[in-house]
């Protein structure tokens, strides 16, 4: 099999059934070859260096260093590199972090293996890999946090928010306010179509609203914003 152009992976768990079989999963497939596997991540900045991989996969919960441990260490060295988690962990703060953290993804290990390739291929073309179940506690998670935003004004401007296991950060990008009115909507799950209802504009005036947040946060999608506003809980402390 010839895979000159295949996706060039470094795997880390401390698991070694899981981590061979998820490394024969990919080297089966035309799309990844495994360039080194890691039991911990004693070695992985050394790994980086020396093999340059193009995707990392790492276990959340290892001796030593944690997976969010590493991926904040490697995000910090500013590798270009995209970063799945994969892990048992079905602990919302592990995913909230993960993603506030920069992970490009979010994977269970009992995904079924053609569902774990093709996220791992969505993750390399910029997008976030999250399994349904994320993507639904993800956005319940939104949804209740504009909530108690919205009705205790005062927990947004304080900083305080209790719903979200994120740290907040001042809120700084020079957004319209109908940006910022579309990002909180973007945040509650609404589609274009209900927001454009909502604020009484057309679909396409919504688009570029979202293309305009997209560029101004350097985000990539809707759910990568859904998150910004976990991180930056004032963001949401809007009237509409």
């Amino acid at each position: 099999m010839d895979k000159t152009a295949a996706c060039r992976v470094l795997l880390v768990d401390d698991h070694p059934l899981f981590r061979r079989g998820l490394a024969q999963l990919l080297e089966d497939s035309p799309h990844f070859t495994v360039v080194q596997e890691l039991e911990n991540g004693n070695h992985l900045l050394d790994a980086l260096h020396s093999q340059q991989p193009q995707l990392l996969l790492l276990d959340l919960n290892m001796p030593q260093q944690s997976g969010l441990e590493l991926l904040q260490l490697v995000r910090e060295r500013q590798f270009p590199v995209r970063i799945v988690v994969i892990t048992a962990s079905e602990d919302d703060d592990d995913l909230f972090r993960a993603l506030a953290m920069g992970a490009d993804g979010f994977l269970m290990k009992d995904t079924a293996p053609a569902e774990m390739l093709e996220s791992l291929q969505r993750a390399m073309t910029g997008k976030i890999a999250l399994n349904p179940d994320s993507v639904d506690r993800l956005a319940q998670s939104l949804r209740e946090t504009a909530t108690t935003n919205s009705q205790n004004p005062a927990l947004s401007s304080t900083g305080n928010h209790p719903t979200s296991a994120l740290s907040p950060q001042p809120y700084t990008p020079d957004l319209t306010a109908r940006e910022r009115q579309t990002l909180l909507l973007i945040a509650q799950g609404l589609n274009n179509k209900l927001i454009a209802r909502k604020l009484g504009i057309s679909d396409g005036t919504v688009k570029v609203y979202v293309k305009s947040l997209l560029r101004k946060l350097d985000l990539h999608s809707r759910l990568e914003l859904a998150a910004w506003v976990h991180k930056h809980p004032d963001a949401t402390s809007l009237e509409l």
